[in-house]
């Protein structure tokens, strides 16, 4: 039985154990076979780096306090964030990798940076 390329359909030649006849067959094999995940991977990243830029941009001294609807007219997403930390009062701060924020009373929120010690 001839062995084919799995992108193109061309036939092999060399070792028994080779799928693909060139570098840019199995680049697009394997381009085509995850393109939906590094879609979705690319579109929460930038999700993530937008957050993080709004919260940077928010908060040059390292404690500003905005309002809710200041984030949400910049854009910022609620459902993206890269970790949280619960600080000793039970309170849960939410981060996009180092800038955060602590949800305050009355649609509040203490921005914060988080040490690069604390990693």
């Amino acid at each position: 039985m001839e062995r084919r390329c799995l992108e193109c359909n061309d036939p092999l030649r060399g070792r028994s154990d080779k799928k693909f006849c060139s570098d840019q067959c199995r680049n697009s094999y394997h381009n085509e076979m995850n393109r939906d995940d590094i879609n979705f991977i690319r579109n929460v990243h930038n999700i993530l780096r937008k957050n993080r830029r709004i919260l940077a941009d928010l908060n040059p001294d390292g404690n500003a306090k905005v309002h809710k609807d200041q984030l949400i007219v910049l854009g910022y997403n609620f459902q993206f964030h890269t970790n949280t930390y619960a600080i000793k009062n039970g309170e849960v701060c939410y981060f996009c990798y180092e800038q955060g924020y602590k949800i305050l009373d009355d649609d509040q929120y203490a921005l914060i940076v988080r040490n690069e010690h604390l990693y």
